[in-house]
């Protein structure tokens, strides 16, 4: 690890390459944050989270993917197993005891992947527009024979971003490696509560993939928030107010935790 006063301190991985973090230290269970594809550490919810972790005194993370934000590497070197091994490295670096993993659209996928590598240490898991599998159910699948060929062809794809003006680019690789890591086609568990927020109006991800995860992630515990109007980031303060809510609930439940944010009451 390495500290810049002008930089974000990074984490240096065996191959060399940096990964970006920010790190509030805090109160058990320390609140993970996993963006989106071509996001950073720096976006409306992680910087909102990181707000009111400080202000609770809640153990906070978040994190640049490699190749993303501030953390190096080639995007065309990147696949969803290089991302997963580097999450792994935060997580088990930069935590200790029990978390609360929150993954937004991609980071959906990838903190799926952390809680099945570390079950026993997941007490809750969020999910914001998750895309799990997305390399296959929602670009591959999608794309036009014409645009499919070339990607076997060339090795890649460049698409018009939404959000950025730099064009998204698809790797083969990034497909054919991704295809090692599906979490829909097996049973998936998590021991702790678990909350899915989609937007209805969502033109990246349809709200119908958090209908699936709901039925398919096996908890004691599974809840959905789907906002009418909501888009794909769900930054709006009233869904950063919801998220916000569900997070102190999870932190601060104990096992009588419930989805809605109300708990049984007691036997006693």
């Amino acid at each position: 690890m390495s500290v810049d006063p002008g930089r974000p301190p990074t984490l240096t991985r065996p191959d060399g390459a940096t990964i970006a973090y920010h790190r509030v230290q805090g109160r058990a269970p320390t609140v993970v944050f996993f963006g989106g594809f071509r996001s950073d550490m720096t976006g409306t919810k992680a910087m909102a989270l990181d707000s009111w972790s400080q202000r609770v005194g809640q153990g906070f993370v978040r994190f640049d993917y490699f190749a993303h934000g501030r953390s190096s590497g080639d995007f065309r070197a990147a696949t969803v197993g290089r991302w997963l091994d580097d999450s792994l490295a935060v997580v088990d670096t930069l935590t200790q005891g029990p978390l609360v993993l929150i993954g937004s659209s991609m980071g959906g996928w990838l903190s799926l992947l952390v809680a099945r590598q570390r079950p026993a240490r997941v007490k809750g898991w969020i999910g914001i527009a998750a895309a799990p599998d997305f390399t296959e159910d929602l670009m591959l699948a999608h794309l036009s024979p014409e645009a499919r060929a070339t990607l076997q062809r060339d090795g890649e794809l460049r698409r018009p971003s939404r959000y950025s003006d730099e064009p998204d680019i698809l790797t083969w690789r990034l497909v054919e490696e991704g295809r090692n890591h599906l979490v829909l086609r097996s049973p998936l568990r998590i021991a702790g509560p678990v909350h899915l927020f989609h937007g209805l109006k969502d033109p990246d991800v349809p709200w119908e993939l958090s209908q699936r995860l709901l039925h398919h992630i096996e908890s004691p515990d599974v809840a959905a928030t789907f906002t009418r109007d909501g888009d794909h980031r769900l930054s709006t303060p009233p869904d950063i107010e919801r998220l916000l809510a569900v997070v102190e609930a999870m932190c601060r439940s104990d096992d009588r935790y419930q989805g809605s944010g109300i708990r049984k009451p007691s036997d006693t």
